[in-house]
């Protein structure tokens, strides 16, 4: 970058959320000046606590659902990581259409604020790798290859999944099209996944033929990269490894057999489909951590979070 990090201004939104948060502590370490947006108050203390949040760390309140919300907290910045998503979790009170409709609303307030600021010179759109489906548009058959020219077909239906699943599928899908519809003026996707339950990683092997996955540390890198090469544009297709739930629970049966994984959670025996992420590689990006780097990194998360314990 021309200018010193010192004196650039980003913004990420979501910034109380999982990546959201790292992004926000790798951008305050690099000493950027960091606007981040939350929509929940109780999480404050966590994003305040990080070094250097004292005196580079601006806080503004804004929800998807109000994304007139984002402008204030976007004005005077650089460059914007657009991170926040809506959610319909089980119990949500927004039904899929309108967590649909926030998703497409939301991009399309925070882009055209960016264009209004006349200080922001890029977005970068975290998406998701769900958006990238190799399946076929009648859903019956799998691509070869996970790439940047997938688009998941919405109007198909799967055979696992919950409905909030579902609605998260179509919000991204829809909201990195409109993403991408501004690109000549800002523009840059990253795509990455994050299922949360053996019922999450069996739809995302329905959905993708297998199970893209990405260090934490190497998600935040991309970001910051794509943010400080001085040209980028277009969707990358940001993920480590692609293995299918078989190979993830054999490694963990190998290695961490206290654990004792069963045989219902074990996954089809069956080949999973390839991961193009050379897009990205041949702009320069490295990945640090491989699948048995991530895999061993996510137990001892785990383990240290309480989520994961012996009976």
């Amino acid at each position: 970058m021309g200018r010193t990090q010192a004196s650039s201004k980003v913004c990420v939104t979501g910034g109380a959320g999982y990546l959201g948060s790292w992004l926000v502590k790798k951008l305050l370490a690099k000493g950027y000046t960091v606007h981040a947006t939350l929509h929940d108050k109780s999480k404050v203390g966590i994003l305040k606590s990080l070094p250097g949040a004292d005196t580079k760390l601006v806080l503004f309140q804004a929800d998807l659902y109000s994304p007139h919300e984002f402008k204030h907290a976007i004005q005077g910045c650089e460059f914007v990581f657009h991170v926040a998503t809506p959610q319909q979790t089980p119990g949500s009170s927004h039904t899929s259409q309108e967590v649909v409709d926030a998703a497409i609303s939301g991009v399309r307030s925070i882009v055209e604020s960016c264009i209004e600021s006349q200080s922001v010179k890029r977005l970068i759109y975290t998406a998701s790798v769900l958006a990238s489906s190799p399946l076929s548009k009648d859903g019956f058959n799998l691509k070869s290859c996970v790439n940047e020219s997938n688009w998941t077909p919405i109007d198909i239906s799967f055979n696992r999944g919950f409905e909030y699943m579902r609605a998260y599928i179509i919000s991204k899908t829809l909201a990195e099209k409109e993403a991408l519809r501004y690109n000549e003026d800002l523009g840059d996707g990253k795509l990455i996944g994050k299922p949360q339950t053996f019922e999450g990683l069996e739809f995302m092997e329905e959905v993708m033929g297998s199970v893209p996955i990405l260090h934490v540390e190497d998600a935040t890198d991309a970001h910051i990269f794509c943010m400080e090469k001085p040209y980028m544009s277009g969707r990358f297709v940001c993920a480590a490894a692609n293995p299918t739930i078989r190979e993830l629970t054999t490694y963990f049966r190998q290695y961490y057999s206290q654990y004792q994984i069963s045989q219902e959670f074990m996954g089809e025996d069956k080949k999973g489909v390839a991961c193009d992420t050379s897009k990205l590689v041949e702009m320069g990006f490295e990945y640090k951590y491989d699948l048995n780097k991530i895999l061993d990194d996510s137990v001892t998360c785990g383990r240290r979070l309480g989520s994961i314990f012996l009976n």
